[in-house]
C-alpha cells in the first residue's frame, strides 16, 4: 500500500469495539479511527458482536467482558473458534483476578483496565495485533503464576518432547520458544537473536501450527510446562 506521496505505508490494522455503553464505545472508536486504526465494526451486546465480528474479521478486537445478551467471555470463545486469526484485547472496568484469568482462558490474548490511558489503548492494539500478550501493569505476573500453577499438576501435564507423537521443533524454534516463555516481546526477541520482527513471527506462527495452539499464552503455558522459562 502506498500513500498520496507514493511511499509504501503498512495497511492499517482492522478493529471492531464492542461495549454496551453508546458514550464510551462510540468515543473509543473515534479516539482510534483518528490514530489510524481502520474501525470496521462496533457492537452493543454479546449476539450481535459475534455476528458482527464474524461479517466483518476485523483484526483486534476490543472487547467488554459485561454484555447483555452474551457474556464477553462466550464472544471472546466463539469469536476465536470462529476465526483463530482475530485477537482478542479485553477492555474492562473490572481488575478482578477471576475475571483476568476467565477471559485469557476463553482465548484473548490481553486484557487492558478503562482507567489506561489513549496512548496504552493504541499502543496495546498494535502489540495486540502482531500476537504479543498486553495486560496492565500487575496482571501479568497474576496470568504467568495461574499457568505455573496449572503447569505443576500432573493430570495438565502434556508429553514431553521426545515421546512418540510429540512434535519436533527446529532448534531456532525451540530458543524462541523458551524466550517466549521468559515474556519478551517480539521485539525483544528479535534484537536478543539478531533477526527481523517478520522471521519471529513467522517462528511463532509455525511452533504454534505445529504444537496445534491457537495462541501465544497457550504457547506460553506449553513452554512452562517443560521448564523452558528456567532454562
Amino acid at each position: 500500500m502506498t500513500d498520496s506521496t507514493g511511499q509504501h505505508t503498512d495497511p492499517a490494522i482492522r478493529v471492531m469495539v464492542v461495549d454496551d455503553h453508546p458514550m464510551w464505545r462510540d468515543a473509543v472508536a473515534r479516539d482510534l479511527s483518528e490514530s489510524g486504526f481502520e474501525v470496521v465494526a462496533t457492537a452493543g451486546d454479546g449476539d450481535q458482536a459475534v455476528r458482527r465480528a464474524k461479517a466483518a474479521a476485523p483484526d483486534v478486537l476490543v472487547l467488554d467482558l459485561n454484555l447483555p445478551g452474551k457474556p464477553g467471555v462466550q464472544v471472546c470463545k466463539e469469536v476465536v473458534a470462529g476465526n483463530p486469526a482475530v485477537r482478542v484485547l479485553v477492555l474492562s472496568a473490572s481488575g478482578e483476578h477471576a475475571d483476568v484469568l476467565e477471559a485469557v482462558k476463553s482465548g484473548a490474548t490481553g486484557y487492558l483496565l478503562k482507567s489506561a490511558s489513549t496512548e496504552d489503548l493504541q499502543d496495546a492494539v498494535r502489540r495486540t495485533a502482531v500476537g504479543d500478550p498486553v495486560f496492565t501493569p500487575g496482571l501479568a505476573g497474576l496470568v504467568l503464576g495461574e499457568y505455573r500453577r496449572l503447569a505443576s499438576e500432573p493430570a495438565g501435564a502434556a508429553p514431553a518432547d521426545g515421546e512418540p507423537g510429540a512434535p519436533r521443533l527446529t532448534d531456532r524454534e525451540t530458543e524462541v520458544l523458551r524466550l517466549v516463555a521468559k515474556g519478551l516481546s517480539y521485539k525483544q526477541i528479535a534484537e536478543r537473536l539478531v533477526i527481523s520482527h517478520r522471521t519471529v513471527q513467522n517462528h511463532v506462527q509455525n511452533t504454534l501450527g505445529k504444537l496445534q495452539l491457537h495462541n501465544r499464552v497457550e504457547l506460553v503455558r506449553y513452554a512452562i510446562e517443560r521448564g523452558l522459562d528456567d532454562e
